[in-house]
């Protein structure tokens, strides 16, 4: 057994009490209130940075919630390793539904319950440990390291692109490991390949200049709900495909590979499909439901309004009419690029007697990928099989990630996905937990992970 694993064992009990006093703080990004929680999160995470015996640590200020910064460098002619998470957590709400006290971790069932064990207190607090364990009893490291641990990334990095922009040679490195993310299920471990972008619009219908009375004016003024309907009717065929022109012009198509890896993951369209409560899936014809969840762009409407809402009736022709749009995005295609591709289409189909326009949503984000057989994602399976005793699946997220593309952007980096959360953790939603089992699990990976990366 190496020495490291050794220290992490007769650690264990200390390393635990560690992850409830950090998930005390309520360092939650979004409420104001609690800004000084989140530079307090930030605190902690630099004195123990400091404790693990990591070099340079401190805290910069990004115009927002800080970062912290740490490095260890003396690995003479080997890569440089950047570790990312964050150690700001999602609100709390609704509080009624939690069984204790959202920021009063209790361990119920080898679990620890408190918003932020999984994403990503636990997980971001893993490398470091694991940092630590290598530190104390070998004096050194394998390989190089820089952390960047984030105080904004539940509100979506907002300073983060600027800041990476100003400092892109303090983080300069070769491959970034990303503490943010999970694995399959308990048994089964996962490497992420891809995460789909973000673009969205507001679409603003008006007709008269107030509202009407629909029995005077009706069928001789146009109405903007039906222009609306109308508009949002002409962006899609009834099978799901976008009928947007030039949508899928920058789409690159799956590989054979591509394909391969996806069908590799168990999926059960029916299973699936009843714990949602739908009777079947739909989407864009010649794609499996894998295919179109992780692969392939979207289209959806999430919010329209317009006229009268209340109970009962009222005889209103409405003078406007809104909806909210927001697409999910492929490799090699433009948030930019595709709000304009909508504005363009509303303006070719709308109808006479209304007027449009179409503005963008704020959080857009550019879509994310790796090949799957990047040096760094061929050191995670090998060491993912050696823990697990199996071979990871290559996955692929329908959500957005912005910072790996900021990465790759400004450092020129990839990055691999590297964290041991679950995807039953209720991240986000009350009770959120984190495995014990994962915690210590994730800790003997991260050393083996640097020992292979440094022995390449």
């Amino acid at each position: 057994m190496p020495q490291w694993e050794t220290y992490l064992t007769d650690h264990a009990a200390a390393y635990q009490e560690e992850l409830l006093e950090f998930l005390r703080i309520p360092s939650v990004s979004a409420l104001p209130d609690h800004a000084e929680d989140v530079r307090r999160a930030g605190e902690w995470v630099e004195r123990r940075l400091t404790e693990a015996g990591i070099e340079g640590v401190r805290m910069l200020e990004t115009g927002g919630h800080p970062v912290v910064y740490g490095e260890w460098l003396h690995a003479a002619g080997k890569p440089t390793l950047l570790i990312y998470g964050h150690f700001d957590t999602q609100p709390a709400d609704p509080l009624a539904l939690w069984n204790n006290p959202p920021f009063e971790p209790v361990i119920r069932d080898e679990r620890v319950y408190a918003r932020g064990a999984s994403d990503d207190k636990g997980n971001m607090l893993v490398p470091i440990l694991a940092v630590e364990a290598m530190l104390k009893t070998a004096g050194t490291l394998p390989i190089n390291l820089k952390f960047l641990f984030e105080g904004q990334e539940e509100i979506g990095s907002p300073q983060l692109p600027a800041f990476l922009a100003e400092h892109r040679e303090l983080f300069a490195c070769d491959l970034v490991i990303s503490a943010d993310g999970g694995q399959h299920d308990e048994e089964q471990p996962s490497i992420n390949v891809a995460c789909k972008g973000l673009s969205g619009v507001q679409i603003d219908v008006r007709g008269a200049h107030a509202d009407l009375h629909s029995g005077v004016f009706g069928g001789a003024v146009a109405n903007p709900i039906h222009a609306l309907v109308h508009l949002l009717d002409s962006m899609r065929s009834p099978e799901g495909k976008i009928l947007v022109e030039g949508f899928y012009d920058a789409v690159v198509p799956l590989t054979d590979a591509d394909r391969a890896h996806i069908a590799a993951v168990p999926f059960d369209e029916a299973a699936y499909a009843a714990s949602l409560g739908v009777a079947v899936l739909v989407g864009e014809p010649g794609y499996s439901p894998a295919e179109q969840l992780g692969a392939r762009p979207t289209l959806e409407v999430n919010g329209i309004w317009g006229g009268f809402q209340g109970a009962g009736t009222k005889t209103v022709l409405p003078s406007e009419a809104h909806a909210k749009i927001t697409c999910r995005l492929v490799p090699n295609q433009d948030p930019a690029a595709i709000a304009d591709l909508l504005a363009a289409h509303v303006q070719r189909h709308i109808t006479s007697g209304v007027t449009a326009t179409v503005s963008r949503l704020p959080g857009q984000a550019k879509p994310y990928a790796i090949p799957a057989d990047h040096w760094g994602n061929q050191a995670a399976a090998e060491v993912l099989e050696e823990v697990y005793g199996k071979a990871p699946y290559y996955t692929r997220t329908g959500g957005s990630i912005p910072v790996c593309e900021l990465f790759q952007e400004h450092l020129g980096a990839y990055t691999v996905s590297y964290g041991f959360g679950l995807m039953d953790e209720q991240i986000h939603a009350p009770n959120e937990f984190y495995r014990l089992a994962s915690f210590a699990r994730g800790r003997v990976a991260y050393c083996k992970l640097l020992a292979h990366l440094g022995a390449r």
